[in-house]
This record gives C-alpha cells, structure tokens and sequence, in this order.
C-alpha cells in the first residue's frame, strides 16, 4: 500500500511541476517537457487502472491528492511538434540538468 500512496503522491508532486513549467518560455515548449507530459498522463491511468482496489481503500487526503493531479495533468496542453531545447540551443542549464527531466527521474526510484 505504501508504493501506492508514494505513486499517488508523485503524480501529486509532478503535476505542480509540469503545470508551473508550462509557463516557462523555454520548458513549456520543450519536447522533454511534451513527452514527459504524455508519459505521466499514461503513467497516472495505468496506476489507477491497475491498482484500482488499492486506490479506493486510502486514506481521503491521498485520494485528493491522485483528483488533484488527475485534474492538473489533464489541464496541460502540451506543445505539439516541439524541439529539444537544449538541442536547439536554447536552454543554457548546466549539462544534464533539466528541471522536468529531474523531476521525472524520482518515479524510477520508487
């Protein structure tokens, strides 16, 4: 149950960081932010397809945590034909530093 509820609470978490990063000049048009985008919209109705029972039996707090990233994550109008921004040359962040590519590493710790 704890995976569950550290799942829920990530989709929680990223669905703040994309959001926000949609308005960034650079991020919101990136393809890592497109894909990442579709990845945990997938990510997030795989978990509740799957998990189903286990997402109705926790606690309410968590469960408007998953309806608040539902809702998030469904509201993101992602860039379509966007380009790699730091390919482009855009995006002057250090070598591997990306703050949705970072972001989106934490679920493949869990």
């Amino acid at each position: 149950m704890s995976e569950i509820i550290n799942r829920i609470r990530f989709y929680h978490y990223i669905s703040f960081v994309l959001s926000n990063q949609q308005k960034d000049p650079l991020c919101g048009m990136c393809k890592a932010y497109a894909n990442t985008v579709l990845a945990m919209s997938e990510g997030l109705s795989l978990l509740e397809g799957e998990h189903n029972d286990e997402i109705t039996a926790v606690a309410p707090q968590v469960a408007q945590l998953l309806e608040e990233a539902r809702g998030k994550i469904k509201a993101i109008d992602a860039p379509k034909d966007s380009v790699g921004q730091k390919k482009a040359g855009n995006c002057k962040m250090p070598e591997g530093v990306c703050f949705v590519k970072s972001s989106k590493a934490i679920l493949n710790r869990l």
